[in-house]
């Protein structure tokens, strides 16, 4: 669904009437890194020994399974942005015309991007076993569905009892429900309840062998990470608070989150492969910190220029990542970029190869934005 218009209930904005560009440009700070940034700082890492650099690349790959950096918080504040945006747009829609329509508008939705995600993560396929169910844009999808729905239905005292259920509910799954043949409270990759669930109930492909990253349980305190996301945008809504008041709450929101989630750590590790309850409370930390800087120095400042090309990815997000996975696998896994790119320069032909992928990245979107193609989902 492309429409060449940015609909006003797609747009974050204040009652008053105001774009808050700063959510536009924090999805799209977001995505860049999924569509080429890390992949500037990895083959910078290759071809110098700064120290600065060094750490950032550490920061730039996944933990293998305990623990978080920097790119374990890229997935989570995505969907904490969903839940920001929904905010807005559904509350626009609900005004102008009604619950049912809006509910129908979010299922509708969901199912599109949920279909167009297993397209994308099953990627060619010779046999029906050789779906992927489950992945990136469903999990995005089915957080949507629940916290829209939930949005639409709930008022938000109820909500956050919902949240707290969520992430209480998943911690006693996890930590007191017996897997067969191992026991209670096990958290350890293969053989915690999750990946148990994924092996029993899950059908067709799943991306580690005989369980997923987005499996079926974990997508519980998924959920609860929209639903984080819901609660910061009615705080920007609400204009009875101040920006100053806005940006400080956040900011404390944030602090607490990262606290009581490390705290929680303790008993029940950081651990984004299951999505634990400890990592929706320091991820949603960090995304109410990123949040508030986003705010204060653009919608409160008026520093806007330096973010255009985070808002032409931000604005049409969904479109930044489909685009820049397919031509990933085409340029840079085909290796036709990097093959091209290496005779010329040699060893900084992955750097130089990075840069330009990247740069092609940006670019479309700017045209995408500048003749107003907007992937509607």
């Amino acid at each position: 669904m492309v429409n060449t218009t940015r609909p006003k209930d797609d747009v974050s904005v204040l009652a008053k009437g105001r774009r808050l560009i700063s959510i536009d440009a924090l999805r799209g700070f977001d995505m860049f890194w999924i569509a080429g940034g890390t992949g500037i700082i990895q083959a910078l890492s290759k071809t110098t020994n700064v120290n600065l650099v060094r750490v950032l690349d550490v920061q730039f790959a996944h933990k293998d399974w305990e623990g978080a950096t920097f790119y374990d918080l890229i997935f989570p504040l995505f969907v904490f942005i969903v839940g920001v945006s929904l905010v807005f747009s559904l509350s626009r829609h609900v005004e102008k015309n009604g619950k049912s329509a809006a509910y129908k508008r979010i299922i509708v939705r969901s199912i599109f991007l949920f279909v167009i995600g297993v397209i994308f993560s099953s990627g060619p396929v010779t046999s029906f076993e050789g779906i992927r169910l489950m992945g990136v844009l469903q999990r995005i999808a089915l957080c949507y569905l629940f916290a829209g729905l939930l949005f639409c239905t709930l008022k938000p005292r109820d909500l956050a009892i919902v949240c707290a259920a969520l992430l209480f509910g998943y911690w006693a799954l996890m930590t007191f429900v017996p897997v067969p043949g191992v026991g209670a409270g096990n958290f350890q990759e293969g053989t915690n309840l999750a990946n148990y669930i994924d092996q029993q109930y899950l059908p067709l492909t799943k991306y580690d062998g005989d369980h997923d990253p987005e499996g079926l349980l974990s997508t519980l305190p998924a959920i609860a990470t929209c639903l984080l996301g819901v609660f910061a945008g009615f705080l920007l809504k609400n204009n009875s608070f101040s920006d100053k008041k806005k940006v400080g709450l956040l900011l404390g929101c944030g602090v607490v989150g990262i606290l009581l989630g490390f705290l929680w750590g303790l008993q029940f590790p950081l651990i984004k492969k299951i999505w634990t309850s400890s990592y929706v409370l320091v991820t949603g930390g960090y995304s109410c910190l990123l949040l508030a800087v986003f705010y204060q120095t653009i919608e409160v400042w008026g520093r806007r220029k330096w973010a255009s090309p985070f808002v032409w990815i931000g604005a049409n997000s969904i479109m930044t990542y489909l685009v820049s996975g397919a031509l990933a696998a085409f340029l840079l896994n085909g290796g036709l970029l990097d093959l091209s790119m290496n005779t010329v320069f040699g060893i900084y032909g992955e750097l130089v190869s990075s840069v330009v992928f990247t740069g092609l990245i940006l670019l479309i979107a700017y045209l995408l934005y500048r003749r107003k193609l907007f992937l509607r989902i």
